[in-house]
């Protein structure tokens, strides 16, 4: 899948999105394009661009303890917090840094942390951090989690995000529709590519994607 095209991020030069057209499947919908972003979580340099970009967004009266990083996003997640140290954001940490972390699953698919990991969550001000929201099921889930351990969310952000709210979270975003206009995201059972019988090319999440042969 090479026939990708890059989207410059308005507030960022050095932020670019891989945009490739065509029929993906993610768990919660179907949609015309599919996100790279697979050098935004891996290598150094575009890494920290995106999280110097969203570290713009986090105004200077956010709290935060702790970065939530999913669906691969540890290294922004990272650079996130350096950028967010820097530009004096609060943290309410006894040792006055912000943690770091990323969620496990059980077979069932939900959200557990274990007990060693439970006081970077308990009590604590969230970032959540996110590749891309769809529909913004997944993210709902992810707050439901974190809510249940006891966390408080401070702020969502994502790369590319098609809902403007999170279980009523605001979520700041570098992408949106706006710069992809002709972009379009269906509900499974209501999708205009599966009417115009057009072949699903790859099943895709958080992670990346799989080709259907």
């Amino acid at each position: 899948m090479e026939n990708y095209v890059k989207i410059q991020a308005k507030r960022s030069p050095n932020v670019n999105l891989k945009v490739i057209p065509g029929h993906f499947v993610t768990p919660n919908s179907h949609v015309n394009y599919y996100m790279d972003m697979t050098t935004m979580k891996s290598r150094l340099n575009e890494a920290k661009a995106v999280a110097v970009a969203l570290s713009q967004d986090i105004i200077s009266s956010t709290v935060v303890d702790t970065i939530v990083c999913m669906e691969g996003t540890s290294v922004i997640g990272a650079f996130l917090a350096d950028e967010l140290t820097k530009a004096g954001i609060v943290s309410m940490n006894s040792h006055k840094t912000i943690y770091i972390v990323k969620p496990e699953y059980n077979h069932g698919g939900q959200m557990i942390f274990r007990d060693n990991s439970r006081m970077m969550i308990e009590n604590k001000h969230l970032l959540v951090l996110m590749p891309s929201i769809t529909t913004g099921i997944a993210g709902a889930r992810v707050v439901s989690g974190l809510t249940y351990y006891g966390g408080k969310i401070s702020a969502i952000v994502s790369i590319f995000s098609a809902a403007t709210k999170v279980a009523g979270y605001p979520v700041h975003a570098l992408f949106t529709p706006a710069d992809l206009p002709d972009y379009r995201s269906y509900l499974p059972d209501d999708c205009e590519l599966c009417r115009m019988n057009k072949k699903i090319d790859a099943f895709c999440n958080g992670y990346g994607y799989s080709l259907i042969d």
